[in-house]
């Protein structure tokens, strides 16, 4: 196990192990202890009393967060027609159709998400083994399978993260950088909190959020109440 460094230790002295902090506390809590010499980004940790090998226990979904999670991704637009044009305006970084297919063939991934129109999805559909493992095929369960790419397009610059719970139960997600405000965090925080509550399925049984932990990239896990997140 790799030795931690002086200031994670020192950090770590000042979280009381045996409490679980509500959101309020918790988020000021990591966003002070977050020492990095760069803008740290404040992620959460939610593991669900679910078993994601059920299909009435899969958790997949995708909010817009208020103050946006500090991070510039890069949109991929599968359109054709007018389409084209309505993605470039709403600030596409890349549009196309099959000469896109082409390239991601030859290995290139310069993008962070990818949208298609429906009529897209039979042409997108040849690059399932290449974008499935990535994440980054596009996905009507979180919107990025659509006619309205506009609205799709500025949701993503906006803010938009998605979330899906792995195969141990955890749904991660980030909230902010360090360098938010306090508020602009637990509005992020609360946005959610509040989806993934809304998205519990059918098959949840008994208390849904088991435990849920904060922690920024270089810093130590911050224990939440889950049963006081919203």
């Amino acid at each position: 196990m790799a030795k931690k460094g002086k200031r994670y230790e020192d950090a770590v002295k000042q979280i009381n192990q045996n409490e679980l902090y509500e959101p309020k506390a918790g988020l000021e809590l990591a966003k002070n202890l977050a020492k990095a010499k760069f803008d740290e980004t404040i992620d959460v940790a939610f593991r669900l009393n679910l078993d994601p090998r059920h299909a009435d226990q899969q958790v997949r979904g995708a909010v817009v967060l208020p103050h946006g999670s500090g991070k510039t991704r890069t949109v991929l637009v599968f359109a054709k027609g007018e389409k084209v044009k309505e993605a470039e305006e709403a600030g596409a970084d890349f549009v196309g159709a099959e000469d896109m297919v082409a390239k991601i063939q030859e290995g290139w991934f310069g993008f962070d998400v990818a949208v298609a129109t429906p009529d897209m999805m039979g042409v997108v559909g040849k690059l399932g083994k290449l974008l499935g493992p990535k994440g980054l095929m596009p996905n009507p369960k979180v919107g990025t399978v659509t006619f309205d790419v506009s609205k799709a397009v500025k949701e993503i610059k906006a803010g938009k993260v998605e979330y899906r719970v792995d195969k141990t139960g955890i749904v991660h997600a980030p909230v902010g950088k360090t360098s938010f405000a306090q508020e602009m965090l637990e509005d992020n925080f609360r946005t959610l909190a509040e989806a993934l509550i809304k998205a519990r399925p059918s098959g949840a049984k008994g208390q849904y959020i088991k435990s849920v932990t904060l922690s920024s990239t270089m810093g130590p896990a911050v224990k939440l109440n889950p049963l006081k997140l919203v």
